[in-house]
């Protein structure tokens, strides 16, 4: 018990009062999170459109996403992280409210893009508000801390869903839109800004020449942009887990329940594994991080080829969260390394715009490649992919994780989080 009782201390224990607020608004906005999950299942089974269609509408969905991670890292940078964070989330609520209501499929397909373009607008701001609170030493803690937030409400509401999709699947866009709108009120009456000052004169300028000072100077980090190349390929396969494998599923007979109760056992291992394999791995390098987890992942995407049963489902499911499991954390402290502190949004805007541009092209190929090359080439070009990708990782950040350094190490000269590994 007592060792029980450290390791709880040493998880949760010396982190600012304000970021448990964000971590708990997290924690509320993922419980009601049912739309994306179940967007792909909704349109092939009740609205009855094809394959391709559902791919479509997630890329677009995606690209949404992609718009909203630039202009939301550009904002979080310039108005402030609070003001751009209820934006978001009040855009958010509303547009995906919207999106239950509407049937042609003009309409689906570009209330989704503003879905995708609302929702991710948040994630910078919000990434950057905890870089902000919380000192370096215990960052890839809070940025793990609030992964497991996202995958206790991820693992709840998946299971939820799926009794609630058999009422009506307009339940599940009013109850993510409801659970949104609780999660900017917790925002707006507990978080505070936490944008730093901004300099005048002669430091202003300086600043405005650092690495990062705007969008041009965070694509001219090569090595950042790299890393975000090689996180566009691993994202690409793990968004089929989100959208090709709902299809796959219905093709195979199996209900929205089903896909519920199978997509909450990805949810339900992070809630158990997430901070226990972190503490079991904090001494290796983040090359090392990134690669295990990618090729795990993608491996265990690619074991879908074999599965036509829930049960097999369910067990390819849990093997590529152990894959997911190991590369979270990893790949949070990178970025937060190499983001300079005047310049998180942008960095964290960048970042997720790796995301959000797989989400666009991952759902599209995955629907595509599925309705006219069929299953085998989807979850097998998952193994390709995500190897690749691991591989990528492997050699990208090899040379500077030779030497373990603490997380803790700061570089007083520029403000940056020397690197981790």
């Amino acid at each position: 018990m007592a060792a029980i009782s450290r390791a709880v201390r040493e998880t949760t224990g010396g982190l600012p009062r304000q970021f448990w607020w964000l971590w708990t608004s997290t924690l509320v906005n993922r419980l009601g999170g049912f739309v994306v999950t179940f967007l792909a299942l909704y349109l092939t089974v009740q609205r009855g459109y094809s394959a391709a269609y559902a791919g479509l509408v997630a890329a677009l969905f995606g690209l949404g996403g992609a718009a909203g991670a630039v202009l939301g890292g550009v904002l979080a940078d310039r108005v402030g992280r609070r003001s751009t964070l209820l934006a978001a989330q009040l855009g958010a609520a509303v547009t995906t409210a919207v999106l239950g209501f509407v049937t042609d499929p003009v309409s689906i397909a570009a209330v989704a893009a503003l879905v995708g373009l609302t929702g991710n607008a948040s994630r910078p701001a919000l990434s950057a508000m905890i870089a902000d609170l919380v000192p370096a030493a215990d960052r890839v803690r809070a940025f793990s801390l609030n992964y497991w937030a996202i995958n206790i409400g991820f693992g709840v509401s998946a299971a939820a869903a799926g009794f609630i999709a058999a009422e009506g699947y307009l339940w599940l866009f009013l109850g993510d839109a409801f659970t949104t709108v609780l999660c900017a009120l917790l925002v707006y009456v507990k978080a505070a800004e936490t944008l730093p000052a901004r300099r005048s004169g002669a430091k202003s300028k300086a600043a405005g020449k650092t690495s990062g000072g705007t969008l041009l100077d965070v694509v001219r980090d090569r090595r950042f942009m790299a890393l975000a190349g090689l996180t566009f390929l691993f994202a690409t396969v793990m968004q089929q887990a989100s959208s090709t494998l709902a299809v796959d599923m219905g093709q195979h007979g199996l209900s929205a329940r089903q896909f519920g109760l199978v997509a909450a056992v990805n949810g339900v291992v992070i809630v158990v594994l997430q901070m226990p394999v972190t503490r079991a791995l904090r001494s290796r390098s983040s090359g090392v991080l990134l690669a295990t987890g990618s090729v795990v992942l993608a491996w265990g995407i690619g074991l879908t080829v074999f599965a036509t049963s829930v049960a097999v489902y369910a067990l390819t499911v849990v093997i590529w969260t152990l894959g997911e499991i190991v590369h979270a954390p990893a790949s949070m402290s990178v970025v937060a390394d190499m983001a300079p502190a005047h310049a998180r949004g942008r960095y964290q805007g960048m970042f997720t715009l790796a995301w959000s541009a797989a989400a666009f092209a991952g759902p599209l190929v995955g629907g595509l490649t599925l309705q006219y090359l069929g299953r085998n080439t989807v979850w097998l070009g998952c193994a390709a992919l995500g190897t690749l990708a691991g591989a990528g990782y492997y050699l990208l950040l090899r040379p500077r994780t030779a030497t373990h350094r603490p997380a803790a190490a700061v570089d007083a000269g520029t403000g940056r989080d020397l690197p981790v590994g």
